[in-house]
This record gives structure tokens, sequence and C-alpha cells, in this order.
């Protein structure tokens, strides 16, 4: 027989899983399926490609240039993306752009397995791949107001952003270290599949997202559109100021990881299946971030957790710099995850509050076009310093350098971003934002 009360901790928490799942119906939860399913893919494919690309070639540039191809998307195709976003059925667009994805990888999977593979190819599946992450992604930020109640956003996107912590980082990224020890193949053809299945749960939600449009005569051109959308973010403080930080941020964490599989082979020693560990190790402060942000805010407020979120990072990457050990570099890893899934978690929210629908598309793909824009010079920069730092000093310093380089980046953006970033001035941008 159990003791009076000794179910109350179970019924608490299930009232808390209860209060979380509140307000969110089953449209999101196809999103929320497809996400996590795309995510999958994106986990395999993010350890696969720069490992494959290691068995080509030892050198630190030409590795870094695969995770470059990846990224140039944000670059050179972001702000098209949001024109299309906020063109077209943006239901449609994402099962555009998972059907591409799964075509890509299946190609590059069946190149693997005819031993046709080469740096040329890598790098041109990275580009293709990118660009569909590019839509896929920017439009499933634009869609998920339409699905979500306003009071529920930081509900619905941390649990978005702890399902892609969950599987790209802890479920596909050792399950890719050991499929690559396997067959090389494998990670790009469960990639296809898992884009195919995400496609098909997008397709599944029923109804039309597309913003209202002007007749055919009077609709302006795609150039104007994009060009009024980087206008209305310029002039929002607010954003500006998170989109000039985030482009520092991930700039530099890009650089970081362009070279990390050599630093995890070279300094840590670590296998495929060991690399793959260390990404979900690290990762676990992401799922805490997750789970832990709109927590935090409530506790913080907005403003001090992403001062937070700038701070932190620092005794991360020096940690990095300096340790030759998996252990610590995975609690580390941790430290600067979490920091980056509670920015996101609010600067996400805040964007999908303060922006009106029908410019949603657009203003955030300028806004990515510089957070995310920034990552393929970042990655550029990153293998160049290696080699820099190899041939003045060793391979080791250089293997170290992009991380000693992000720590110092995060002091000089706690000093001049951190004191904008202020409860008042998010409040204040909240109080003007458009109805919802």
């Amino acid at each position: 027989m159990s003791r009076p009360g000794a179910d109350e901790p179970a019924a608490r928490a299930g009232g808390r899983w209860r209060r979380r799942m509140a307000g969110l119906d089953a449209r999101y939860w196809r999103l929320w399926g497809a996400v996590a399913s795309s995510n999958l893919g994106d986990g395999l494919v993010s350890l696969a490609l720069p490992w494959l690309a290691s068995l080509l070639t030892r050198d630190a540039l030409a590795i870094a240039g695969v995770a470059l191809a990846s990224r140039l998307p944000w670059l050179v195709f972001s702000l098209q993306a949001g024109g299309l976003t906020d063109r077209f059925d943006r239901r449609r667009l994402m099962v555009a752009a998972n059907s591409l994805r799964a075509v890509i990888a299946t190609g590059l999977s069946a190149a693997i397995l005819l031993d046709v593979a080469s740096l040329p190819l890598l790098y041109l599946a990275a580009f293709g791949l990118g660009m569909c992450e590019v839509v896929f992604d920017n439009t499933s930020q634009a869609l998920l107001p339409s699905l979500v109640p306003r009071a529920n956003l930081e509900r619905a996107n941390g649990n978005l952003m702890g399902a892609q912590m969950v599987i790209a980082d802890f479920v596909a990224r050792p399950v890719a270290g050991a499929l690559v020890g396997v067959a090389l193949s494998l990670p790009f053809a469960i990639d296809a599949a898992t884009a195919a299945v995400s496609a098909a749960l997008i397709a599944a939600i029923p109804g039309r997202f597309r913003t209202p449009q002007p007749d055919a005569g009077d609709r302006p051109s795609m150039r104007t559109q994009i060009a009024e959308g980087l206008r209305w973010l310029w002039r929002h403080r607010l954003l500006r100021v998170l989109a000039l930080a985030l482009a520092a941020m991930n700039g530099i964490a890009a650089a970081t990881m362009a070279t990390f599989v050599l630093f995890a082979q070279e300094l840590l020693h670590l296998d495929g299946l060991g690399f793959g560990l260390l990404l979900a190790t690290g990762s676990l402060g992401g799922l805490l971030g997750s789970v832990l942000a709109p927590s935090l805010t409530a506790r913080l407020g907005s403003g001090r957790s992403l001062v937070l979120t700038v701070a932190a990072p620092i005794l991360g990457f020096a940690v990095i710099a300096l340790t030759s050990s998996p252990v610590l570099a995975g609690v580390a890893f941790a430290v600067y995850s979490f920091t980056a899934v509670t920015w996101n978690v609010v600067t996400v929210s805040l964007r999908q509050t303060l922006i009106p629908d029908d410019l949603l598309g657009r203003v955030n793909s300028v806004y990515r076009f510089f957070g995310w824009g920034v990552m393929p010079l970042g990655t550029l920069f990153g293998g160049g310093l290696v080699r820099l730092v190899e041939e003045t000093a060793s391979r080791p310093a250089g293997l170290r350098a992009p991380f000693a380089f992000a720590a110092a980046v995060h002091v000089a953006l706690l000093a001049t971003a951190s004191p904008r970033l202020t409860q008042t001035a998010i409040d204040r941008a909240k109080a003007a934002a458009p109805p919802g």
C-alpha cells in the first residue's frame, strides 16, 4: 500500500507536461515530426561529410571547404529564400526543399558506393544540401506562428530545438560515427529517407499558408520585396543589434567547427564513434537549453538571459583551446551549446512576435543573412587561421587557435552588444509589435 502523497511528484510532473503541451495541436506536431526527421538526416551528414573529406585529404583548408560549401547558401540565397517564403505557399516550399534534398543525398550515396566520390563532388553536394536547408529552415520559422498562438511560441520553439538537439546530436552523430566505420554511403542513404519522411509530414498539414498577395500587375519585384525586408530590419534597433551580434557569434563558431574533425582526431585522439560521442555529449547543454530556456527567461528576463549567452562561451572556448581531454572538451562544448540554444529560443520567439506576418519570411531571411551568411566566411577564416598558425608555430597550436580567437570575440561582444540587450529595450519593442 502506498503512503499518502506518494504519487504527488508524478502528478506534478504530469501537470507540468500537460501545461507544456497545451495549445499545440496536431498541425504543430506534424511540423515537429518533420523538423525532427529532417534533423536526423542533418546530424548524420554533419559528421559524415567532414569525416569523408578527412579521408580524401589532411589539408585543413580543403576540409574547411566542405563546411564552407554547406554554409555558402546562407550568404548567397537566404534573401531570395525569404522572398519565396512570403510569395508562395510555405507548406509547399518545405515539401519541395526536402524532396530535392532526398534526391541529392541519394546521388551522393550512390557516388560513394561506386567509388567515384571526390572533394569537388563533396563541395557540390554540400552546397546543394545547404540550399535545401536554407529554404526549409527559413520557411519553417515563418510557418510556425500560423500553427501556434503567440503565447505558446517560446514553448513551441523550445520543443522544436530540443528535438533538433536530441535527434541530430544525441542520436544521429554517434550513429553516424558508427556507420562511417561500416559503410560511408549509409549516412547519406538514411539522410535521403529522412528527408522524404519530412516532406511527407509537411504535406500532411492541412490548409494553405500563403500571405495575401497583390494582383499580378501590382506585385512588386522580388528585389523590391527583399529590399523592404532589409529596410524594416535595419530600422528596428533591437533586431538590428541581435542580427549583428548573431553574425559575430556564428561566424566565429563556424571558424572553430571548420577543422574540429582534425582537432578531435589529432589532439583528442578520437575515432569516428568517439567524435560522434564528443559532439553528442557537448550537445547535452543544447538539450538543457531547449528545456530550460523558457524558465530561465521567466526568472532572469530575456535581457539578462541574452547577456548570459554572450558571456558563458568565453569559458567554454578557452577550455577547449587549452585542453587535450575529450571529457573536458565535451563539457566545454556543452556550455557553448546551452548558450547557443537559449539564445535561439529567446530570439526566434522575439522575431516571431515583433515582425508582421506579411514580412516575416523576408525579415527572417535578412536576419539570417547576417547571422548565417557570415558562417561560410567564418569557415574560410578558421581554415586559414589553422594553416597560418601551423606554418608559423606548430600544427597543435594551429588547431587550437580558432578556439582562443573565439573566446576573445565573445569578450568583445560582451563589452559592446550586451549593454544594448536590456529588458527595457525588449519590453519597448514588444509594446510596439503588431497585434497577434
